[in-house]
């Protein structure tokens, strides 16, 4: 039997046991929707397309209005038109409209409109041909409406955020709610009100859910505190283009002095990345090939354009990556020897301070170009607590009294350990920490500190090199930036146009590394292979301006007192060193007090 049968029978069945057929309401199903609430939706669900249509009927409706009413009012309606139009125009950026564009459209808009509105108070909306020409402009200045970037950005937002409710009940968030919602220059961030009981950790475990329910790619979605830093409150940041995905060219220095916050590169909002590291001992870290060569680079050609700081590097990698800023550091040193003695002579510069402090009364070094501070360079520490344990006291010293008297250490390593970091008092010391690509989650606490991976800090998943998140004073939240690229051109550049511009040391704290160099016994030196006269220099400072003046001599060579002037060194060190260094073959005697460097095209004696 067909069914259609098969419900007749049952009906007439029905029929004689006295059955009548009944409709049921039920509380969960709605009546069926009207037309008129379909149009009411859709046009609620299109109101930003159709604003210019609203606008265009809002101006019919006035016009009528004033028309019947206010005629007399059509001149004051044209000069506050026009007064509006130049108001926008000039202060607009101060009522949303930051681009000079959007501010031209403004003022026309309002201008055509009011002249429009004006001249249909006065003769009336209907008289020809005030329609046509309301029509012509409604289309015309409709177009850049519909097509502007940031509106239709914003209202691919509002839509998205209308399936939040599902969204946050099918990844487990339920009851977590829009708060505000902005779009930027890559994509949007909105603040959430999060249900009782959730917090920040609870939305960064679902980021990878979110990403799926918000239909973005992978690695999009950012989340961070609010400024308000209240517990069941944060933000959502989701990018709809990645802003780091192609390196970005190093504009130049970013500073002249130490004392001013440098520039490492943009977060992902655009902002610059402004790092201050005056009196700031701070970590590079990151796997390899994640850009702390990089990082380093940025902050050397920053540092070499400041006048009030003195450059120390230690390199193990036999100087391959300071080796390039060498004209511009002070002194580099490239063996576990020299590493050590530049690290007690930076001690014995810390004391010296310290002591010309106390007895003046101060408590901080003011830093000025004729009182630099002094910064030391270390790349991969771990090289230097294995080759040179020796010097693990020495950089526990500068990390634990170095910020007054503003001798600061910087030091680069692929995971800092306490046991990479020399079982000292170093790693504690950083305040200035910044983290590029680890392979591990765990990893992440190792450079930015205890319990940075759960709040947000997810250095593991940078991807590309040069990306890094900075914990420093004033960066509390896990923003991702990126290093400038600096090629090896650039380096080499940058490096000889500040090389003639770098500050010496101060008087006393020269003084204090003779007083330490007096005690040691200059090495003796051979010439390398290349036979040049740099090789195997001594290492002190003193030693280094000795040198360096000897090497900027002409052929006709520099007299011994002006190299007193030149390195503060007594003539009876002076010409200590001079002996040592021409039986070493690294000196010429011109004449009877007058010395310059050997050149490499001079046969050794």
């Amino acid at each position: 039997m067909s069914t259609y049968r098969r419900m007749r029978r049952q009906a007439r069945l029905a029929r004689r046991s006295g059955l009548q057929p009944m409709m049921v309401i039920n509380a969960g199903e709605p009546f069926p929707e009207t037309v008129g609430v379909l149009l009411a939706r859709w046009a609620w669900r299109y109101r930003s397309e159709l604003a210019p249509v609203g606008m265009a009927a809002g101006l019919a409706a006035a016009a009528w209005w004033l028309h019947h009413t206010r005629p007399h009012w059509w001149l004051p309606i044209a000069v506050l038109a026009g007064v509006d139009a130049w108001a926008v125009a000039l202060f607009g950026a101060r009522w949303r409209f930051p681009t000079i564009a959007e501010r031209v459209y403004a003022a026309i808009t309002i201008y055509v409109a009011g002249i429009w509105l004006s001249a249909a108070t006065a003769v009336g909306p209907k008289v020809t041909p005030l329609p046509q020409a309301l029509a012509i402009g409604a289309v015309i200045l409709s177009v850049p409406w519909w097509t502007h970037r940031r509106r239709r950005a914003k209202v691919r937002l509002e839509r998205k955020l209308q399936a939040w409710p599902d969204i946050a009940k099918a990844i487990g968030l339920a009851g977590a709610e829009v708060m505000s919602a902005t779009v930027d220059v890559w994509g949007w961030r909105a603040r959430f009100r999060l249900a009782r009981g959730q917090t920040i950790s609870d939305v960064v475990a679902k980021i990878p859910a979110i990403e799926s329910g918000l239909g973005t790619f992978r690695g999009a979605v950012r989340v961070y505190p609010t400024p308000d830093d209240l517990a069941h409150r944060c933000e959502i940041r989701v990018l709809d283009v990645d802003p780091h995905a192609g390196a970005i060219p190093w504009p130049g220095p970013s500073v002249t002095s130490i004392t001013q916050p440098i520039d490492l590169g943009p977060f992902e909002d655009a902002a610059p990345c402004r790092v201050l590291f005056a009196r700031l001992h701070g970590i590079f870290g990151g796997t390899t090939g994640s850009g702390k060569s990089g990082g380093l680079n940025v902050l050397m050609g920053n540092l070499v354009a400041c006048r009030d700081v003195v450059i120390w590097g230690i390199d193990l990698k036999k100087g391959m990556e300071l080796g390039p800023w060498q004209s511009c550091i002070d002194r580099l040193a490239t063996t576990p020897e020299e590493a050590i003695t530049l690290l007690r002579d930076a001690v014995a510069v810390l004391e010296a301070r310290a002591a010309l402090l106390a007895a003046t009364g101060k408590r901080t070094w003011e830093i000025s170009p004729g009182w630099p501070a002094l910064v030391v360079i270390i790349d991969e520490y771990a090289e230097l607590a294995d080759e040179a344990p020796d010097a693990m006291s020495d950089t526990d010293s500068i990390a634990r009294l170095g910020r007054a008297v503003a001798v600061t250490l910087i030091a680069a390593t692929q995971r800092p350990t306490q046991k990479a970091m020399g079982q000292g008092a170093v790693r504690s010391q950083m305040d200035l920490r910044i983290c590029f690509r680890v392979r591990e989650p765990r990893d992440v606490d190792l450079v930015l500190g205890q319990g940075m991976l759960r709040g947000g800090w997810d250095a593991h998943n940078l991807n590309a090199p040069g990306k890094f998140l900075v914990s420093a004073p004033g960066h509390d939240r896990p923003k991702r930036a990126r290093a400038y690229l600096l090629t090896d051109q650039v380096v080499t550049e940058t490096a000889a146009r500040y090389a003639a511009y770098r500050p010496p040391l101060d008087a006393e704290s020269r003084r204090a590394i003779l007083a330490a160099a007096n005690t040691r016994p200059i090495q003796d030196a051979e010439p390398g292979d290349d036979d040049s006269p740099k090789a195997g220099r001594p290492s002190t400072v003193a030693e280094q301006a000795l040198w360096m003046a000897l090497c900027r001599a002409s052929l006709e060579g520099i007299g011994v007192s002006d190299l007193i002037s030149a390195t503060g060194m007594t003539r009876s060190t002076i010409y200590r060193h001079l002996r040592e260094l021409a039986r070493t073959g690294h000196v010429v005697q011109v004449s009877r007090g007058r010395w310059r460097a050997r050149t490499p095209e001079e046969p050794s004696p």
